[in-house]
């Protein structure tokens, strides 16, 4: 019996001068944490983002999001307001300051963090007397989240927001790019991403002061001085010149790279999208999804699972929703204000092959199998 190729949810795609700069770092013996690349690789994202702002390129998402929280002076016994619909590292990091996690649910325009409920959530928090140190929201899955209503609900109480645009590099706000709204942005470089470095993030603001942070605190916190000296705990998150060699590369095709998702999006859509029991999250006005991942819902949890066997028996990668932070077993104890939309996401929903190297014979494959198990083929 011949095994079919395996089709993955979202696997690495290189462009064309990926190796160069890796072995220009090679050649040049800048294999050490820092070097040329990460700088050209920083000013690459920079120039991409635009809006005037600062990029610190780090070890990962995950510690973008941890240095931003300490920038942003959280520490133990604090309150960090957490979109529950979301993969576990963006409520990580608040556990490693010691600060209590607060999670809040979704809406269902974008299965972003809900404005209202954050709204609730904060002044029932300040009610028992903590106020929330900060936001973090997420673009999930490369969908915007509402950027206008959470500003000015986080305006209103005077919260800032850390802008978790792990998935979202490339996807856009009434034209302007994710990670530039927040008052610090991170981005993540992790295999599966849009783009990829190997392992990796960056940390975005417009304000100077905390890039300069960054690496300071990214570097072990090394004091300017001719010995090693430390007036503060440091962290060994910078990125290596190796690879943001291989990020400057995926930065030259990234535009291709969300041409690709999003045009596999519409082939799924038009594929799909008249069978009945299967919707789509669509792009509210003045929305622009990346498409990282193409997800669908469907009527029930049992035919989410129906879908995700039968294209597992063809060899082909899907995954459920993410599970809502809240109800996951290490963060179930601590509050949540949930009217119930991420649990119910979670029980019907399915990510989709969705890579930016699929050919159309993937595609047809995929929903060839999806469309055979929905009408009891």
């Amino acid at each position: 019996m011949t095994t079919k190729s395996k089709i993955w949810l979202s696997s690495p795609h290189m462009g064309h001068n990926e190796e160069h700069y890796v072995k220009e770092a090679f050649d040049t013996n800048w294999v050490a944490p820092l070097g040329p690349n990460v700088t050209l690789f920083e000013e690459a994202i920079t120039k991409y983002v635009g809006g005037n702002v600062h990029v610190a390129a780090l070890s990962a998402g995950t510690a973008a999001i941890h240095l931003a929280l300490k920038m942003l002076n959280v520490s133990h016994g604090d309150e960090v307001i957490c979109q529950s619909f979301t993969f576990s590292a963006s409520a990580n990091p608040i556990m490693y300051l010691g600060a209590t996690p607060i999670f809040v649910d979704s809406e269902r325009d974008t299965w972003n963090i809900s404005p209202e409920l954050l709204k609730e959530a904060i002044e029932d928090r300040m009610a028992k007397g903590k106020k929330p140190k900060a936001i973090v929201g997420v673009h999930l899955y490369g969908m915007p989240y509402k950027i206008d209503e959470i500003k000015a609900v986080a305006d209103e109480y005077g919260i800032p927001i850390v802008e978790d645009s792990a998935e979202a590099l490339g996807s856009k706000y009434k034209g302007v790019q994710c990670s530039s709204f927040g008052d610090i942005g991170i981005l993540s470089f992790n295999g599966n991403k849009i783009i990829t470095t190997s392992g990796g993030g960056a940390l975005v603001s417009k304000k100077e002061e905390y890039k300069k942070k960054a690496i300071f605190l990214a570097t072990q916190a090394r004091d300017d001085a001719p010995h090693y000296q430390h007036s503060n705990v440091g962290f060994n998150y910078r990125m290596s010149n190796v690879l943001a060699g291989i990020g400057r590369g995926q930065m030259e095709v990234l535009d291709e790279r969300v041409a690709s998702r999003r045009a596999n999006y519409e082939f799924y859509v038009n594929k799909l999208g008249k069978l009945e029991g299967v919707e789509f999250v669509k792009e509210p006005e003045g929305f622009y999804s990346n498409r990282w991942l193409t997800c669908i819902l469907t009527d029930s949890f049992q035919v989410r699972e129906n879908i995700r066997l039968r294209l597992q028996e063809e060899n082909i990668e899907s995954r459920p929703l993410w599970k809502p932070m809240h109800l996951q077993p290490i963060f179930e104890k601590y509050p949540n204000y949930s009217d119930g939309t991420s649990l119910d996401l979670f029980e019907r929903g399915l990510c989709l092959p969705s890579g930016s190297n699929l050919t159309t014979e993937d595609l047809e494959r995929i929903t060839t199998t999806i469309i055979k198990e929905l009408t009891n083929d």
